[in-house]
């Protein structure tokens, strides 16, 4: 049965200083670099044939970080803006507090846990599906099938929304779910691309 694993990135600068991060490209911090060394003992000993990353340098040194910690030779690589962070669009950068500022609590907490509420100039949560789903369907998933095991490193949104997906959430059951960073989520998916079992490593 192939395994499908999803690994959230470890902390980012922007996350640990509270801002906005989406497309902008930050580092890890040092605890995200040893949040993506622990993901790597998780994964030690399984089999990884294929790995998808966002072009971001968060998710691409996670990967790394994590495969180097699990003694795992990388395998053939793809890497996709489809699978970036949601576009935060004019809140980039800011502090969260900074935001809440500048257009009110309630403004800011609702571009930030609505489905399809877009802040200024960027994505809601919706948006972000509307990219991740169709490359699943057409690039990740047919992998599956063909029986391969397959590692995807990407962001909070981009798996929230596959997530969403695999789990059949509806969009309020979306609103409440948190992938947390560096630890891997592990879906047993049959042939057929259904969900067989998932836990978190």
């Amino acid at each position: 049965m192939p395994e499908l694993i999803l690994l959230r990135h470890g902390q980012s600068q922007w996350n640990l200083e509270n801002r906005f991060t989406g497309w902008v490209d930050v580092p890890l911090s040092s605890k995200g670099e040893a949040e993506a060394r622990a993901a790597g003992e998780k994964l030690r000993g399984r089999r990884i044939d294929l790995l998808y990353t966002s072009p971001l340098k968060r998710a691409i040194d996670t990967a790394t970080i994590a495969l180097e910690a699990a003694g795992i030779t990388p395998p053939p690589t793809v890497r996709d803006a489809a699978l970036n962070e949601r576009m935060y669009g004019d809140l980039q950068g800011l502090n969260k507090a900074e935001a809440a500022r500048r257009w009110g609590d309630a403004q800011v907490k609702l571009w930030r846990r609505s489905y399809d509420v877009r802040p200024p100039r960027g994505e809601s949560l919706a948006d972000t599906a509307a990219r991740v789903l169709p490359y699943w369907e057409a690039h990740i998933l047919p992998e599956l099938h063909a029986g391969k095991n397959v590692l995807v490193v990407a962001h909070g949104n981009s798996l929230r929304a596959l997530v969403m997906h695999l789990d059949a959430l509806s969009r309020e059951q979306v609103l409440e779910l948190e992938i947390p960073t560096g630890v891997p989520l592990l879906y047993d998916m049959a042939l057929d691309g259904c969900v067989a079992g998932k836990r978190y490593l």
